[in-house]
């Protein structure tokens, strides 16, 4: 059997699509920090802004559009055109010490429309800030760094779709902070929220399948069974090196009670995972890898 696949990407920020405004009235925001001293966590912050002269606020966002032609034996199914998402970003300095960053992510072509951030973030030390709102959980890498033009492939990794629920945010608060030592960079990332519920189980995959859990819109209004999902992730950078991050998540996903009366036994599961990036220097080459395990018991 032959296959003929071929896809066109093509994404742009606004950065791009307002390279020729007078710059007087729109400015690109910097980066919070250099390539080499950037970690995964900042990836929320590293975003295509506009300032919009001196309000203190900025805008951005990006798109994503694809062709694609399969054919098999010769025979085909024609051309294809495809705008899987649409994202923006809008971002507020309401105090030197508090910052509001949201990111609205519409797909297939609105019929999905997702918040996947919206947190308030009061900043007391650079080792202790506070965080909350709708957080990215820092499962992993890819769940946090996840804007489609900094990779070079049509879709999302299978591992995270498949595997992981990515991209997965929650209504909570916690902790962050990140400190430089010299070449050295360590951050941190600690979280309480709404988390999983019984979708995992009762899906139409028929199976145990922890990206069901994506699917239900309700963990924004209330937590399903009452108990936190907790997710913790710690990282360590060292320029020229690379970066390694090792993090958790876990919860109860089954509503065991119901007005005082017992109905199941509680039902965990648990998400361990491990991702590592670095930069081949000469060849400039970037290369990331996530590991994970995610493992189900009942308590």
């Amino acid at each position: 059997m032959k296959k003929i696949y071929f896809t066109l990407v093509f994404s742009m920020s606004t950065a791009i699509a307002f390279a020729q405004v007078d710059s007087t009235l729109l400015r690109r925001t910097p980066r919070d920090t250099s390539f080499q001293r950037s970690m995964n966590m900042d990836a929320i912050y590293n975003r295509p802004f506009l300032s919009i002269g001196k309000l203190p606020a900025a805008i951005g966002g990006y798109v994503e559009a694809d062709y694609t032609y399969i054919g098999t034996d010769g025979v085909t199914e024609g051309h294809s055109f495809r705008i899987p998402r649409l994202t923006m970003f809008i971002a507020s300095s309401i105090h030197r010490r508090i910052k509001f960053l949201s990111e609205i992510e519409f797909e297939e072509g609105g019929r999905e429309i997702n918040i996947e951030f919206a947190s308030l973030d009061v900043s007391f030390h650079p080792l202790i800030n506070f965080r909350g709102g709708v957080v990215m959980n820092p499962i992993g890498a890819f769940n946090q760094n996840h804007d489609g033009p900094k990779w070079e492939f049509v879709d999302r990794p299978v591992a995270m779709t498949q595997m992981l629920p990515a991209t997965w945010s929650n209504v909570g608060f916690g902790l962050y902070g990140k400190q430089y030592i010299n070449e050295w960079a360590f951050g941190y990332e600690f979280y309480f929220t709404n988390g999983f519920d019984d979708s995992i189980i009762n899906n139409p995959e028929n199976k145990t399948f922890l990206p069901a859990t994506k699917a239900t819109t309700e963990r924004f209004e209330e937590s399903s069974n009452g108990q936190p999902l907790l997710t913790a992730k710690v990282a360590l950078r060292r320029s020229k090196i690379g970066e390694i991050g090792i993090s958790y998540m876990g919860g109860v996903y089954n509503k065991f009670e119901d007005d005082g009366l017992k109905l199941d036994d509680k039902r965990r599961l648990d998400v361990f995972a491990i991702d590592f990036n670095t930069v081949l220097p000469r060849i400039h080459t970037y290369i990331v890898g996530e590991w994970a395990w995610v493992h189900s018991n009942s308590l």
